[in-house]
């Protein structure tokens, strides 16, 4: 039996679902954004991409404690 996905990655279904894309390449869209603060990217991923807060914020979120811990 597989273990459900909690946090901010249990949006990723809906968020490939709803958007057509794979969540690596948003992930790739974020790290490669200019901008650096959380909501502004959050921002961004929802004017600029379309996405609903929720979506947005799991996948910013998701996407910044990656890269703190391969610091």
């Amino acid at each position: 039996m597989t273990a459900a996905a909690k946090g901010p990655a249990s949006y990723f279904p809906s968020i490939e679902k709803t958007y057509g894309r794979p969540v690596a390449e948003w992930k790739e869209l974020i790290r490669a954004s200019p901008l650096t603060r959380h909501m502004e990217l959050v921002s961004w991923l929802r004017t600029e991409h379309g996405l609903g807060h929720g979506h947005a914020n799991a996948l910013v979120a998701h996407t910044r404690a990656e890269e703190t811990t391969r610091s």
